[in-house]
């Protein structure tokens, strides 16, 4: 008996601006509206043929430049002119958003003393720094992440914003659920901060 394929929770993608194919999770879906706008869909559930850009700000100017969401939705597509700063807005939104749901299910800890335990227990799987936060305290624990992701992307308000409370500099997240959701955000979020992404020629 011909055995079912397992579906795939990740599915590999083509970037229509690189033609570079990668996990859905390391792109940015595209849909158009009914009025024919170019609309991002970073949640991916927006109904829809979609369009997928790897997450870098390089590849989605590219494909805005070379009409390339035309190309993928065959009709007319427009682009709007703030379209890369509104999918930043969104990652910034979706990364936070995923660092308040890990506070909601007491999966973050937060403050220099609370994040240095649970990383010196090896509990953490996520360490998080406020862009304005000292580098000898970013050092200190960064020493004693062993192996944890680390992002520095946001500012302490936005960090305090997500956790409820004020004057946040260091969080950590322990493993689970909403440490590997929130994960996937920041590191989309810092793939499209960096450096361009190689385009085909």
């Amino acid at each position: 008996m011909k055995k079912t394929p397992k579906p795939q929770s990740d599915p590999e993608r083509r970037c229509i601006a690189t033609g570079a194919v990668g996990s859905s999770h390391a792109m940015l879906r595209f849909v158009i509206d009914p009025s024919g706008v170019v609309t991002p869909d970073l949640a991916g559930e927006l109904p829809g043929r979609g369009a997928w850009v790897t997450a870098n700000r390089s590849a989605l100017e590219e494909a805005i430049k070379r009409g390339a969401f035309a190309r993928s939705f065959k009709t007319g597509a427009k682009t709007p002119e703030a379209l890369a700063e509104t999918v930043e807005q969104g990652l910034v939104k979706a990364a936070l958003n995923a660092l308040g749901l890990a506070r909601r299910v007491g999966d973050a800890a937060a403050g220099f003393d609370q994040v240095k335990r649970l990383l010196k227990d090896g509990d953490a799987t996520v360490l998080a720094a406020a862009r304005e936060g000292g580098e000898d305290g970013k050092r200190k624990l960064k020493a004693l992440a062993k192996g944890a992701f680390y992002v520095d992307a946001f500012s302490s308000p936005e960090l305090s914003k997500a956790l409820g409370r004020d004057g946040v500099v260091h969080v950590a997240l322990k493993k689970g659920p909403a440490a590997e959701r929130f994960k996937r955000a920041a590191a989309r979020l810092e793939g499209f901060r960096s450096a361009p992404a190689l385009v085909k020629s």
